[in-house]
């Protein structure tokens, strides 16, 4: 896993010259329950908030009894609003592939399972498109992965998700799930990302 950080080095560095004001912009990555990814990018420095919701579908059916039906096509997902002059782009997707989901599970992640749970990046901006496209060639050119990526580049809209389903993992850290499926994410943020992490 140490060839990721070498591979995505140049991407950073571009990524990270383009932050010169303090603005903020959006990522929406999806990768599994929203809960995990919501709890993983809420502890990384620079991101201001973080939002659980639908990606891909419509408008009319962004629920959860819909979404969780499978015939919708949204994914559960997270729009990330980050300062760029704290953290680039290039790194929120180095921590998306590497402790916030497995990036070669096709439509599931660990116990969930289903077109809802795929892996995908909506890209906000065409800059943002070019630059997910180049970062996952890379590390499927590098063979960073033991299986071939299934993540996918994707349009479509966000709808937040329902008030009972934000910030979940903070609200109910003791809730099995959460326990099993999602504590041990943030935990390897913190051990593999110590500089970009906050408690």
């Amino acid at each position: 896993m140490k060839r990721l950080f070498v591979t995505a080095a140049a991407l950073i560095a571009a990524s990270t010259a383009q932050a010169a004001s303090s603005r903020t912009e959006t990522a929406v990555l999806a990768g599994g329950c929203f809960w995990g990814m919501e709890s993983v990018f809420e502890h990384v420095k620079g991101v201001k908030d973080v939002v659980s919701g639908y990606a891909g579908g419509g408008a009319k059916d962004a629920n959860y009894d819909a979404v969780s039906s499978e015939g919708t096509g949204h994914a559960e997902a997270v729009r990330i609003t980050y300062d760029p002059a704290q953290i680039s782009y290039a790194q929120l997707l180095q921590i998306y592939f590497t402790v916030a989901h497995d990036p070669t599970q096709l439509n599931r992640q660990g116990p969930d399972s289903g077109p809802s749970y795929r892996s995908a990046i909506f890209p906000q901006t065409s800059q943002q498109a070019a630059f997910a496209r180049a970062f996952i060639a890379r590390l499927n050119g590098a063979h960073m992965f033991k299986a071939p990526i299934a993540t996918k580049i994707e349009s479509g809209g966000f709808y937040p998700a329902e008030a009972y389903h934000q910030d979940y993992a903070r609200k109910h850290p003791n809730y099995p799930y959460i326990v099993v499926n999602d504590r041990p994410k943030v935990a390897a943020l913190q051990k593999r990302f110590p500089a970009l992490y906050k408690a």
